[in-house]
């Protein structure tokens, strides 16, 4: 059973969901920018390991934001909004929407089968150990990397985007899209 938010406003809980999951992205993508060119160090493993815990964490609040927006559908964009959208900026936006949806769950999958192919375990937060997604085969891991890479650095482009798009928004359009999101007013 699904339900439509009447509010123009996202309901709490996705407007939560969205604001951590965009921290937890950036902070994620930073550090494995970073880390992916430094030498091998204490410092390195460290970084790599936040990186899989942020990684895992970002799987989870994935599922669960999705789990959330299929019971708690969003609000409909406002008819003033929609009207001055051309065609293609509404294509865009649904696009830009279901391939970052996909993409929250691409990347970390595939950084967890990387680890996994390479022979790293992940041990969530130290504690919790996660079973490996795929095999220990090196062939393997040398062909999941790029494709996490890649797919890390698609998620960024379609989030620079997303980010564009409400700026453009807010302070072109001035039709206040940010106060759905809980920034400023509706």
């Amino acid at each position: 059973m699904t339900s439509r938010h009447t509010s123009p406003r996202y309901h709490g809980l996705s407007i939560a969901l969205h604001w951590l999951l965009a921290v937890a992205l950036v902070g994620s993508f930073a550090v494995g920018v970073y880390m992916a060119d430094l030498p091998f160090s204490p410092a390195r493993l460290k970084l790599y390991n936040w990186h899989k815990w942020a990684g895992v964490a970002i799987l989870s609040l994935s599922a669960l934001r999705l789990a959330w927006r299929l019971v708690q559908r969003p609000p409909a964009l406002p008819a003033r909004i929609q009207a001055a959208m051309p065609g293609w900026q509404t294509s865009a936006f649904h696009a830009t929407h279901h391939l970052m949806y996909l993409l929250f769950f691409v990347v970390p999958l595939t950084g967890w089968a990387y680890s996994s192919a390479a022979g790293f375990p992940i041990v969530w937060f130290g504690v919790l150990p996660l079973p490996d997604f795929v095999p220990v085969d090196k062939a393997l891991a040398e062909m999941i990397k790029p494709v996490h890479a890649l797919s890390a650095f698609a998620l960024a482009a379609l989030v620079v985007a997303h980010v564009g798009a409400a700026l453009k928004h807010q302070f072109i359009d001035r039709d206040r899209l940010l106060g759905r999101m809980g920034i400023g007013p509706v």
